[in-house]
């Protein structure tokens, strides 16, 4: 399940690579619209309270350095916390699938800027309670082993990044192809395989603004916020993409229904063969620019990605595994959403490898580490009886509501001691 305007991996934006560094002390009075703490913004917490209506944190000026959001969902409805960058549309950091009556944190490390905070109950729709966000105090900045390890893990992810976007693009070309030229065998063969690229490396992809709900959004997502999206990028007037294409490919029964019980073909009919050729152009074309963009020169300095953006990209993967694939709503036409399970999985191991051995330097990151591997193992073994990418996986239609609710299980067994990795990584007690 997408959440707004692309959410997922925690930091883009204003967030440089920064280490364990404690926050500057916030000032005593806070703007209207938020109470002061500013004892506790001094030691990195703040707390957000968000309701159906509204998201209200602590103080809405805090210092430079590392810093924990103390998330309570008071309202009736699942809810999404976000920290966005100054333009209000890239994800500097999430907190997603908080359910009503829940708490979570969510820990990132803050440079000085210019930010926004907002909540979205139901997870879909518009922003609630967006509020600007002021970090102030000097920039972070790290020497020694500790520079040398956080840099190059996030070079690492980077690189990871750059490969899965290179190997998705000609995948793409091929899928289009077939796609406009009415070839629906081929591209129906070709959708779930070519996804995995993207779905690896998803959260990356959902904090560049509207790029990822051109590709990615379902067609529910985008009826929720089409009137934000057009207004962000006035050329996205039509849902468009990869779930587009999924329910041109596998059109649905007279009587089906959408993950919302809306009717299947309530304002929706197959598209064209005019239409199917603007939507292949417009797919081909969007991951050009996802290529372009994770390969700049500049592309860590500008996004601003730090080892919190990795770290907690593990955390943020596994969400997107609880919310949507296990749930069967993300390919909901097709029923290809173990091949996006495996792919989420392998991204959210490969994040977490890379920053393990930082964690394991700090106090009882040994421990945690260890534990987090073992659910990883667990997960991963549940998910082997369903079949594996090489050899193809069964469809999700096939697999039943207990066997659901164990891959439900075992992801929360994991989703527990992965949700402290990124204070262990910052050394965050």
């Amino acid at each position: 399940m997408k959440a707004p305007l692309a959410a997922g991996l925690t930091a883009v934006a204003a967030l440089a690579i920064s280490g364990c560094v404690a926050n500057a002390p916030a000032p005593t009075s806070a703007p209207s619209g938020s109470t002061s703490d500013p004892g506790a913004a001094a030691a990195g917490v703040l707390t957000v309270s968000s309701t159906d209506t509204d998201c209200t944190v602590s103080t809405n000026t805090a210092g430079s350095g590392n810093a924990t959001f103390q998330i309570s969902n008071e309202g009736g409805q699942i809810t999404e916390f976000y920290l966005l960058g100054s333009d209000g549309l890239r994800i500097v950091a999430e907190k997603e699938n908080i359910a009503p009556g829940a708490s979570a944190e969510l820990s990132v490390s803050l440079q000085p800027g210019d930010y926004f905070t907002a909540c979205k109950p139901g997870m879909r729709g518009a922003n609630v309670g967006e509020t600007a966000f002021t970090v102030t105090g000097d920039p972070i900045e790290l020497s020694g082993e500790d520079q040398e390890l956080f840099t190059q893990a996030v070079a690492d992810y980077v690189n990871f990044v750059k490969n899965e976007v290179a190997e998705l693009q000609p995948k793409v070309d091929e899928l289009a192809k077939a796609y406009a030229a009415g070839d629906d065998e081929t591209a129906r063969n070709a959708f779930a395989t070519t996804r995995v690229h993207y779905e690896r490396i998803e959260p990356i992809a959902e904090a560049l603004g509207v790029l990822d709900p051109r590709i990615d959004y379902r067609e529910i997502d985008y009826l929720a916020e089409a009137d934000q999206l057009k207004g962000d990028d006035p050329t996205f007037t039509e849902w468009l993409g990869f779930h587009r294409m999924e329910k041109d490919l596998w059109v649905p029964a007279d009587d089906a229904v959408q993950p919302d019980g809306a009717p299947a073909w309530e304002g929706w009919k197959p598209s064209t063969t005019e239409q199917r050729k603007v939507i292949a152009d417009t797919l081909v074309a969007d991951i050009a620019t996802l290529y372009d963009t994770v390969h700049g020169a500049d592309f860590i300095a500008t996004q601003g990605l730090d080892i919190a953006t990795v770290s907690n990209g593990a955390s943020g993967l596994l969400e997107e595994i609880a919310v949507g694939k296990v749930t069967g709503e993300e390919d909901w036409w097709s029923h290809t959403d173990l091949y996006d399970f495996q792919a989420n999985l392998q991204g959210a191991r490969i994040a977490f490898d890379l920053v393990a051995p930082i964690a394991e330097r700090k106090p009882e990151g040994k421990e945690l580490v260890t534990q987090i591997n073992a659910e990883f193992d667990k997960l991963q073994a549940l998910l082997d009886q369903y079949g594996s990418l090489e050899a193809g996986f069964v469809s999700y239609a096939e697999v039943n509501r207990d066997q659901q609710r164990e891959l439900t299980d075992q992801i929360d067994a994991l989703r527990e001691p992965l949700s402290k990795l990124t204070n262990a990584v910052l050394g965050i007690a």
